[in-house]
């Protein structure tokens, strides 16, 4: 192979995104900001274990973290879609500056009770629920589709090099300056993140001229799309499927650094930093893995790894060996998220990006948050470490049985919007939003080509529910002979317009199939219908 050829089978390098600069300043950002996020939560989860030391109060804190994404990613999607980002990140993180600040003042004047530290620990989890849609849906945006994974494989490593530096900064300032310190670092951080918010320009908007989405019809076009989507569909039940026993480790870490290796909030930063370590190394492998591991294999090899890690701690009571097994943990992480990361991401097309992220991001959240409760409440009747064990055992049986849900693999191209459809009749705007509307289109079919045509068909029909069509059909007028009627109904012209701008370049290799199949020299004939 000559240079070149390697050059291009290589791929763009792991850190070409960083030479983009709006992506480098607001990775950067974002990496200091989330430095002051994993200070939070260890002094939380400390602060809980002298104001409430159970383990289901202890869980319950990681359960505060993770519960509003799962309540809220669906609506917050559906503002990300509609609104402009730049605006939501803004005020999303505005809001959570206030309440870091003010949660500083309660811990510094000992004012904070174990039921305000869940209220306050909520509320950031509330912001963080708006903000991480609206951030993964600008992504694509913001690097060439070719860099997309590696874009992808940073955001993970800001997100463990923070882990990386933040707790361990948390333990030394907690038993140096006290339990409020790592509160008032978290409200610093959100400085910068503003900052590079409110100096990027924002994102390159489409010349579409219809008006925006209402947000209860968009959180309903999401989920209409989720479920005409078999790569998102597989994707969220793998993810399911991992995080519901991975959760485990992570609602433990603060007991298996107190319980069960007797040390203290030093011990517990350490942990947390090694993972953040482990996360970072198996980052920087990840593009070389993902060339010679197939993604489904890599998930599974990922999920096997932290099953190991978590068995590691349950069963062999040292601080060093615990800290390997978090360096594995971290590295296994980092592989079979940013894995599920990528799949999500190349299974949507922009309209419909941050609410398609939004229910991987509930399935993700819930399956944590739902997970650390049924642990922390198992703890409480086994203990942690015989928790731990039965988690990695169960993680171990679900990666091997989930090996048969398929992840989607390619770079997304296929989503991309095609606009190849005709333009529409000219409607007055009064008629704009009448509905229903209906769309029928004549097919002529020779009786030889029918199977195939059926085939073709059922998968058009798809794309059409996905798109917007709420009924889809398929006739043979007994009037016309050798012609096969497709029919489908919107809620109105709007939706249909909307439905012109949907249409992928997928669609427009499966409408070339189709019209294939027709008479040379004919095309499908398409009548729209509005209500009389």
């Amino acid at each position: 192979m000559t240079a070149a050829t390697e050059a291009t089978t290589a791929g763009p390098s792991p850190l070409a995104p960083l030479q983009r600069r709006v992506f480098a300043t607001l990775w950067l950002a974002t990496v200091a900001s989330n430095v002051g996020t994993w200070m939070n939560d260890v002094g939380a989860g400390w602060l809980m274990t002298t104001l409430a030391p159970s383990p289901t109060m202890v869980a319950l804190v990681q359960t505060a973290t993770t519960l509003p994404v799962f309540l809220l990613a669906l609506p917050a999607g559906a503002i990300a879609d509609i609104f402009d980002r730049r605006r939501v990140l803004l005020t999303v993180n505005l809001v959570m500056a206030v309440a870091a600040a003010a949660m500083t003042l309660l811990v510094a004047t000992d004012a904070m009770t174990a039921e305000l530290l869940l209220v306050f620990t909520f509320l950031l989890g509330a912001g963080a629920a708006f903000m991480a849609p609206a951030w993964q849906a600008i992504v694509p945006g913001l690097v060439p589709r070719e860099e997309l994974s590696a874009a992808i494989s940073l955001n993970s490593v800001g997100v463990n090099v923070s882990r990386a530096i933040g707790p361990a900064l948390a333990g030394v300032l907690i038993a140096a300056v006290g339990l409020y310190a790592p509160f008032l670092i978290n409200a610093l951080s959100f400085i910068g993140i503003i900052a590079a918010l409110w100096l990027w320009r924002g994102e390159m908007h489409g010349d579409s001229r219809l008006p925006p989405e209402r947000v209860l019809p968009a959180m309903v076009a999401g989920l209409r799309y989720a479920r005409r989507s078999r790569p998102l569909q597989r994707t969220i039940l793998r993810a399911v499927a991992f995080f519901v026993f991975a959760s485990a480790y992570w609602a433990m870490l603060p007991l298996i650094a107190r319980d069960v290796l007797g040390g203290g909030s030093g011990l517990y930063g350490l942990l947390l930093g090694c993972i953040g370590a482990g996360a970072v190394g198996g980052a920087v492998m990840l593009p070389k893995l993902r060339r010679r591991i197939e993604i489904n294999r890599l998930v599974l090899f990922g999920a096997l790894g932290t099953a190991a890690a978590m068995a590691a701690m349950s069963t062999v009571p040292s601080a060093a060996a615990a800290a390997l097994a978090a360096l594995l943990a971290g590295a296994s992480w980092i592989a079979v998220l940013s894995s599920f990361q990528v799949a999500a991401q190349t299974a949507l097309p922009n309209w419909v990006r941050a609410r398609g992220l939004s229910l991987f991001l509930t399935a993700f959240f819930g399956a944590m948050s739902g997970g650390a409760l049924l642990w922390g409440l198992v703890a409480s009747q086994i203990g942690v470490a015989p928790t731990l064990l039965v988690a990695a055992s169960a993680l171990a049986v679900a990666a091997i049985v989930s090996l048969r849900i398929r992840l989607q693999k390619g770079d997304g191209a296929e989503h991309a919007a095609s606009l190849h459809w005709p333009a529409p009749p000219i409607v007055p705007p009064e008629e704009a939003d009448t509905g229903p509307v209906m769309v029928t289109v004549d097919y002529r079919i020779e009786a030889a080509h029918e199977p195939t045509f059926r085939q073709l068909m059922a998968t058009l029909r798809e794309s059409r529910l996905r798109d917007g069509a709420h009924s889809w059909h398929l006739f043979r007028p007994l009037e016309e002979d050798g012609v096969l009627r497709e029919t489908f109904l919107l809620p109105s012209w709007t939706d249909h317009l909307r439905q012109h701008e949907r249409v992928t370049e997928a669609d427009k290799r499966l409408q070339a199939e189709i019209r294939a199949l027709l008479p040379e020299g004919e095309a499908p004939l398409v009548r729209h219908h509005l209500p009389a």
